[in-house]
């Protein structure tokens, strides 16, 4: 796994805001997106939510609003709903309607400016699409960004010559464009053996 064995790197700080990008139940629908990966990532972004949380860190809720009436994430469907295990504080609570977090309602980038936090953890759905632009946009606006890999997920995609690529695949290529240019990439195991550093 992508960042194992990096504890000793990751400067996390009371101030670092954990995003959770997209975890709504209109994911749910295999029938609609496909065959995804990683089941374990929703355990992963739980844990990481109740690490934040215990330790009275920053989370940011970001939900997806489609504007397609026929997607299960359009405000008028159920699957806009957020999964229920990411009830509880939060600091900030974004709705967008593209792929990044950074432009949605309210201002993400003026919010952590506003709270002077400078680095972000980045987890979600899906991989390759919200979570990875978000990173992105996070990189080029100046945040030091770490990606939580394993607390993600995707699905495979057909891309424009016909052949499928996996959702594994996605996901290696997202970690591959990610780290060392826009975020570092990281495991959820990382990310809590760094937060007893705080006391």
């Amino acid at each position: 796994m992508y960042g194992d064995h990096m504890t000793a790197s990751l400067d996390i700080t009371p101030a670092t805001a954990l995003i959770v990008v997209d975890v709504q139940q209109g994911f749910r629908d295999a029938t609609h997106w496909g065959r995804r990966n990683n089941s374990a990532s929703e355990q992963n972004i739980q844990r990481l939510l109740q690490a934040w949380r215990a330790a009275e860190m920053p989370v940011v809720i970001v939900r997806h609003a489609s504007t397609d009436p026929g997607s299960p994430l359009h405000p008028a469907q159920e699957g806009h709903r957020l999964e229920p295990f990411l009830e509880g504080p939060s600091a900030l609570e974004v709705v967008k309607s593209v792929n990044s977090s950074f432009h949605g309602t309210p201002d993400l980038e003026a919010w952590l400016r506003a709270q002077d936090i400078a680095t972000i953890v980045v987890c979600g759905i899906t991989t390759n699409h919200c979570c990875e632009t978000t990173a992105r946009v996070g990189g080029n606006l100046g945040h030091r960004v770490f990606f939580a890999l394993d607390a993600t997920h995707t699905f495979d995609r057909v891309g424009p010559d016909g052949r499928v690529l996996t959702a594994d695949e996605l996901v290696r290529a997202t970690a591959t464009n990610l780290h060392g240019e826009f975020a570092t990439v990281v495991s959820t195991r990382d990310l809590l053996e760094a937060l007893p550093r705080l006391s």
